[in-house]
């Protein structure tokens, strides 16, 4: 298997640990995160009613040319919190998708919580 396989089915495979643990309600839906290769992507998400409701990416129009460094992270977590205020959400749980918090995920969480969510 190569390495690029190997570390997809791995990340499933902490995803799916991660999942049976993190549940997001209505009172606190959870913040899920997705990093790929060159843009970061972020949602909060009702698990009960399947609805997202705030979403933000760093392919968003009006989001800085960073793309989907540590510094577009940033901005991607701010913009995404501030969509969350206004939904009326302030506390959440952070679901990191698999991925290390480290770098650009934990650039995003570090935003959102600057923004005013609570995780």
């Amino acid at each position: 298997m190569d390495r690029n396989k190997q570390n997809t089915v791995r990340r499933a495979r902490r995803k799916t640990g991660i999942r049976k643990k993190v549940m997001g309600l209505p009172t606190r839906p959870r913040l899920s995160v997705f990093r790929s290769a060159k843009h970061i992507y972020g949602q909060v998400i009702d698990d009960l009613s399947g609805r997202t409701l705030a979403s933000a990416s760093s392919r968003d129009k009006g989001t800085s040319d960073a793309g989907g460094n540590v510094d577009g992270a940033t901005h991607v977590g701010s913009r995404l919190a501030e969509q969350a205020k206004q939904a009326g959400i302030s506390k959440v749980v952070f679901d990191r998708n698999g991925f290390r918090f480290h770098g650009r995920v934990k650039a995003f969480a570090d935003a959102a919580r600057k923004g005013g969510l609570e995780f």
